[in-house]
């Protein structure tokens, strides 16, 4: 019995991977490969540094594939996550941020991410049906409130750090974010309209 894995969603895929299957493991880098390659090369702003992580993100995956959730787990959610994890880790360590030695410990603390059962499930299907509402959602806020976001989910910079890059308070920070947060959720509860 000969099944197609491309057909497999992608909760089926990580059944498989857990199970040790090399071919899961493609199917799911032919499926996410080119989001997570994006995403990472957003973050390190380098082609060659974005590959290598790439590649890291994978070996992470079939290494660490224990601390996804397989019974309510979102696939999505956690490739992403692995994805800006690692490739934020990798910026961080570049600059010197970060000199803690990187070895299993640190790994599964500060890249291998744990979900909450309470997220809903998110797939690429639906991930890219959303896009545009996302975008449009993002559009609506303040250039200062886009940029703080950025700096926290592409820079991965703590509220101290983002107060000591903007020369503001670290309470300022957190009240920017929250408020960003907000009319983000806001507006795409709106539809991004």
């Amino acid at each position: 019995m000969s099944e197609q894995l491309s057909s497999l969603t992608d909760a089926e895929i990580m059944k498989r991977i857990a199970n040790y299957d090399s071919r899961a493991l493609e199917t799911l880098y032919n499926r996410y490969s080119p989001i997570l390659y994006t995403l990472i090369k957003k973050i390190v702003g380098d082609v060659q540094i974005a590959e290598e992580v790439l590649i890291d993100v994978f070996v992470i995956i079939w290494r660490k594939i224990n601390y996804y959730d397989i019974k309510n787990g979102d696939a999505y959610t956690w490739l992403i996550s692995v994805a800006r994890n690692k490739a934020i880790d990798t910026v961080r360590r570049s600059k010197s941020v970060v000199t803690d030695t990187y070895d299993e410990d640190y790994e599964n603390f500060y890249v291998v991410p744990r979900l909450s059962p309470q997220i809903d499930d998110l797939d690429l299907k639906t991930s890219i049906s959303i896009k545009d509402n996302i975008e449009k959602a993002l559009n609506k806020l303040t250039d200062a409130q886009k940029y703080v976001l950025f700096l926290a989910y592409y820079e991965g910079l703590t509220q101290p750090e983002i107060a000591q890059h903007l020369r503001i308070p670290a309470q300022t920070v957190k009240s920017k974010m929250k408020i960003a947060l907000s009319n983000l959720k806001d507006n795409l509860l709106k539809g991004g309209e």
